[in-house]
């Protein structure tokens, strides 16, 4: 027999407070200064506490891109950030990039190209877009590998790339 070897329960948030921390980012031009803790990810800062939902929570791992969004126009999977580590950052989320009534040029070809099927991984495919059209893409290659890190379970790729092909005017 072994001797007693009771084991002390793992620190978790039922036993331990979450540290937490203060954060001031701009989002879509608004200025949100918020507490949240110190473990939380960009996109869950994002959906859960500012209510921007148009991000979406795919894959959680980095590998979908659903959660794309700009940081100082550079694209980021944000479930894979810290939040913590985007304090006084200037983010775009879907919600900032056009209106009902004023689209973006590339979610107006995505409407044409029928880019879109069920919608999920939209909003993260418009924005890594977004982001490869400021790349200057010069074929469609380049939109194809430019883009490969964004999954579409639809299959909406050929919709997808003649969109972006069509803004950067290939």
């Amino acid at each position: 027999m072994n001797p007693d070897t009771t084991a002390l329960p793992l620190a978790d948030e039922k036993h331990l407070p979450m540290p937490r921390i203060a954060l001031s980012m701009t989002i879509n031009g608004a200025r949100y200064d918020i507490e949240t803790a110190s473990t939380a990810t960009l996109l869950d800062v994002i959906r859960d506490q500012l209510g921007l939902t148009g991000t979406k929570k795919g894959c959680d791992m980095g590998g979908c891109g659903a959660c794309t969004v700009l940081v100082e126009g550079r694209r980021i999977a944000s479930c894979l950030a810290l939040a913590a580590s985007f304090s006084d950052a200037v983010l775009t989320t879907i919600e900032g990039i056009g209106t009902a009534d004023r689209l973006h040029p590339l979610q107006a070809a995505f409407i044409r190209h029928d880019a879109l099927q069920c919608g999920y991984c939209t909003p993260g495919q418009i924005l890594s877009g977004i982001a490869l059209l400021s790349e200057n893409p010069r074929s469609f290659e380049e939109i194809r590998e430019g883009m490969s890190g964004n999954l579409c379970r639809c299959g909406a790729y050929p919709g997808i790339v003649a969109a972006i092909a069509e803004v950067a005017g290939l």
